[in-house]
């Protein structure tokens, strides 16, 4: 015989407790000891916690791309914006109007060019970036890549022998 409990719950828990327990193949003890065994063993936390820091990591690795990117534009501008003051020349006060005119119409351009990007989904300098990377093929050749992944020789057995 199992031992029996007495507790008190709320009138919604009882309300819901007793709809539950209508329907066939259930009943108000049994619900009761479900509930209470799958609360006592922590299963649910478990996995729900798994999940949690599954989503955290992937969260996690997206920001750092964001941040690899972002980090990747700053220094683009910033280069960008050293080489143009470098090599900029300093005009003479009477062709000022003129070059201001003529930069409004070039920012207009650039503007409206930077919008069909944008639209199409075309990336710029991100593609510009997939270009400059450069990976191991770019280095090495063929073999040399797989001489660079064949396990280096027991050196320990040699030195060993050697102090014998």
């Amino acid at each position: 015989m199992k031992p029996r409990i007495h507790t008190y719950v709320s009138d919604l828990n009882f309300a819901r407790l007793h709809e539950l327990a209508k329907r066939p193949g259930y009943s108000l003890c049994g619900i009761v000891d479900d509930a209470l065994t799958e609360y006592l063993s922590g299963n649910k936390e478990n996995e729900r916690e798994a999940v949690f820091a599954r989503r955290l990591d992937r969260l996690s690795r997206q920001l750092d791309r964001l941040e690899q990117k972002d980090t990747v534009h700053g220094e683009t501008l910033a280069l960008y914006i050293r080489y143009f003051l470098m090599v900029t020349p300093q005009l003479p006060s009477s062709q000022l109007d003129v070059a201001r005119a003529k930069g409004e119409e070039q920012f207009d351009q650039f503007l409206e060019q930077l919008g069909r990007d944008l639209q199409s989904g075309k990336r710029s300098l991100q593609t510009a970036v997939d270009e400059v990377v450069a990976g191991a093929s770019d280095f090495f050749s063929e073999a040399e890549l797989e001489r660079l992944h064949v396990p280096a020789p027991d050196r320990s057995t040699k030195e060993e022998a050697g102090h014998a």
